[in-house]
């Protein structure tokens, strides 16, 4: 007898019953576990819904929490806006009378974040935090709201978060009617259906095998949601299973004279591989012992191992894959502004996506030179090799495989045949070069391109003088050497390194991008000076190392005299050029070391690390005799404008122990200095004494006896009571000339001064700055 018949007679006797109760309880047991899981998965989802609105509470109640302690509202909430933190923010009064809005707000009233629950008709229209608005006595102003629009964006925002559909009620109780919905149109009226049958947060199934559950409005998520997930029971179990079992019944009635009993030891056998393989063990093997059917499923048993091993494998590689890509995903994101990472990690990964042994991406330079700026694998490639250590790839322009591939614009591949003469690039056998270019230039490699040595004609393109490309239209090149096997670089090659190095054009492009970017908003575009916003924080950076060194910090307030009147006479357009050229000679006057800002309108700063006041003021001469004596000619009038230019100066620690202190001081001086007549300079006043405790320190920054900076410990000098430490000279200034209506200008023949500000060979610094202007101060003028 067969083994089909003993199978067949055991089936009567064994399976028949089982696959009966089987049945049963697969049905019963799937819808249990269908909606099981569906009830647990939309409480993880109810879950995540109340986080978010949540956190989006928080996010408005900080936001909220920033306007509300600031003094200028407005300011404050435009900033939050444009960052994304808040839709809008309304301020209103005591009254509850708005004060501000932000432009395109949405509809009041909005769903405040705190309110208690309550049934509330009416779309949401926003979801928004308030809090309290005090003075710095504690009493009330009124209130800051921060909103966050609750559009379809945002729900389908929950419905990401969550990964479950959401609805948004048009209402806190019925749910006839909606505001949002993730639904498809096909199951949306049986969800809401279910929904409004559903009390408190019950789950709910629908008729299209739906499983609905209502969260909200509750305390801390005031939104009415309804979240429906489908169920995974698939569909007609009950009769697919009802089908399957009586057709079971006729197999077997059909078939149960054929059936024996089964053979012991080759399913014994059968049983302990199988029990291996589930363990993880997948070289068990079945032994075959015949051509009947136990032998056929041995063979195919053994068969079904091998190919899951091999399985196994590739999906260990694909896994291993994954995670290297992953890895320089995540590298390449985490130095998004580091240039030489981002190039490392693109070369890196088109060596490995290609299987070549060396590679280099090299940009082009000044002068016409590609310059490799970052490399793998070029070790012991060079033709000449350096007995001072590893070379740097530069090759120019229009000279050996990289250099035509960046004049041409065409990529190259190729075998190089050992007969050919040594161009300065790595030795190899085969390459394959790409080049690249800033996004969104288009016609590379076109047109005729100048090279060293000639012109030479692009395919693709006309050879004319008049449309000649400049080499530096092609960024860089990305090249790589020597595939492994001694196979030349194929045409996918090709392809995946051109995507290499779009990204490589794109990386190159975004730090350029930012680091112009990060130029722009530092300076002033008129001027080339560094702008308001870089000089609080550059005196608070020169403060704090005037401090830590035990040095002194000299600050000067510019103002050109009567600059008004040079408006309204010539014009702003001179007004403009009046200014650049002030600023122009500002730099010439100072050393490298020193710091130029506009501050505002016609005011300026400088700050002068390691200056005292007696040097400051040489600058400051220096600085009025370079504006009056050479009157500044303007295009279009007939004659030169005349100016002058009114300084006050303050030195940290004598007139302030702060930068702000210090900066204010010397504005003050220089208020001074107007009502002296302008066209002068005076020193800040140094500061009164105040009763404090005295602390010992090693070293403190204050003047010496004769005004000149000093490296190292200062001189110990008498304190007065106090405990502040006051100069002999009060800043370099003699006693006779302190500041006041009287000051006089000290002179250098005095006694010794600075020697960095002593002579016109002192070092002057190059351009100041760039093309932006920052934001400016709010005191501008008080009758200059």
């Amino acid at each position: 007898m067969t083994l089909r018949g003993r199978l067949t007679a055991a089936f009567l006797v064994v399976v028949l019953g089982p696959v009966l109760l089987g049945a049963f309880f697969v049905a019963s047991t799937v819808t249990a576990v269908d909606r099981t899981r569906s009830t647990e998965r939309l409480a993880v989802a109810a879950s995540a819904v109340r986080t978010s609105v949540d956190a989006l509470c928080q996010q408005l109640r900080a936001a909220a929490d920033a306007v509300a302690l600031t003094g200028d509202p407005a300011v404050v909430a435009g900033q939050l806006v444009g960052r994304g933190l808040a839709a809008a923010v309304l301020v209103s009064d005591v009254g509850g009378r708005v004060t501000y809005v932000s432009p395109g707000a949405p509809s009041t009233p909005w769903r405040d974040c705190a309110e208690p629950v309550a049934a509330t008709s009416g779309p949401v229209r926003a979801l928004a935090a308030r809090v309290d608005r005090r003075d710095a006595a504690g009493a009330l102003l009124g209130s800051v709201a921060a909103a966050e629009l609750v559009d379809p964006a945002f729900v389908a925002r929950l419905a990401a978060v969550s990964g479950v559909a959401v609805t948004l009620l048009d209402g806190g109780v019925s749910a006839a009617r909606f505001t949002h919905t993730t639904e498809s149109r096909e199951v949306r009226d049986g969800v809401l259906a279910a929904a409004g049958h559903s009390t408190g947060e019950q789950v709910t199934e629908t008729t299209k095998g739906r499983y609905v559950r209502r969260i909200g409005p509750s305390v801390g998520q005031p939104l009415p949601l309804v979240l429906s997930v489908p169920s995974t029971r698939p569909p007609g179990l009950h009769v697919t299973l009802a089908g399957v079992v009586v057709l079971a019944g006729l197999l077997a009635v059909l078939t149960a004279w054929r059936l024996a009993r089964v053979t012991t030891r080759p399913l014994a056998e059968l049983a302990g591989a199988v029990d291996r393989v589930a363990h993880g063990d997948l070289t068990a093997r079945v032994p075959v012992r015949g051509r009947d059917e136990l032998g056929r499923l041995a063979e195919a048993f053994n068969r079904m191992t091998r190919e899951t091993g091999s399985y196994v494998a590739a999906l260990t590689s694909s896994r291993d894959q994954l995670r290297g890509h992953l890895a320089v995903l995540g590298d390449t994101l985490a130095s998004t502004h580091d240039l030489q990472r981002i190039l490392r990690v693109i070369l890196h990964s088109a060596i490995a996506a290609t299987g070549a042994r060396a590679g280099a991406v090299l940009l082009v330079e000044t002068g016409g030179v590609l310059v490799a700026q970052c490399s793998e694998g070029l070790d012991g490639r060079w033709p000449v090799p350096d007995p001072d250590g590893p070379q740097t790839l530069r090759v120019p322009v229009g000279v050996g495989v990289v250099g035509a591939v960046a004049a041409t614009g065409e990529p190259q591949r190729g075998r190089v045949e050992p007969t050919e003469p040594p161009t300065g690039e790595p030795r190899c056998r085969t390459y394959v070069a790409v080049p690249f270019a800033a996004p969104g230039t288009t016609g590379l490699g076109s047109g005729t391109t100048t090279i060293p040595g000639g012109e030479r004609t692009i395919p693709g393109g006309e050879s004319t003088a008049d449309e000649a490309v400049s080499p530096a239209v092609a960024l860089g090149v990305l090249a790589l050497y020597d595939r492994v096997g001694a196979a030349e670089f194929d045409d996918d090659d090709l392809v995946t390194l051109r995507t290499f190095a779009g990204h490589a054009a794109v990386a190159v492009e975004n730090v350029r991008v930012h680091e112009e970017a990060q130029r722009l908003s530092l300076t002033d575009p008129l001027t080339g000076l560094w702008n308001y916003r870089y000089l609080r924080e550059s005196i608070r950076r020169e403060v704090e190392r005037a401090s830590r060194f035990g040095r002194m910090l000299s600050v000067l307030a510019l103002d050109l005299d009567r600059f008004k009147d040079v408006n309204d006479t010539y014009g702003h357009a001179a007004g403009d050029t009046v200014l650049a050229e002030f600023a122009r000679r500002v730099r010439g006057e100072i050393r490298e070391v020193d710091l130029a800002f506009r501050q505002g309108g016609e005011e300026f700063v400088l700050l002068l690390p390691e200056t005292d006041a007696r040097g400051a003021a040489i600058v400051a001469e220096r600085l009025g005799a370079a504006v009056r004596e050479t009157p500044i000619a303007v295009e279009a009038y007939a004659g030169p404008i005349v100016v002058t230019v009114s300084v006050g100066i303050a030195v940290y620690p004598d007139h302030g122990s702060t930068g702000r202190e210090v900066l204010e001081a010397a504005d003050d001086a220089l208020y001074v200095a107007k009502a002296a007549g302008r066209d002068t300079y005076r020193v800040a006043e140094v500061r009164p004494d105040v009763p404090t405790r005295e602390i010992p320190v090693p070293a403190g920054a204050v003047s010496p006896p004769d005004g000149l900076p000093r490296a190292g410990r200062p001189a110990q000098v008498p304190r007065e009571p106090g405990g502040h430490a006051r100069s002999e000279s009060a800043a370099g200034v003699p006693e006779s000339n302190r500041p006041g209506p009287a000051h006089a200008r000290p002179e250098p023949a005095d006694g010794p001064v600075d020697a960095a500000r002593a002579g016109p060979d002192a070092a002057r610094p190059g351009p100041g700055g760039g093309a932006s202007s920052g934001p400016h101060p709010p005191r501008q003028s008080r009758g200059r």
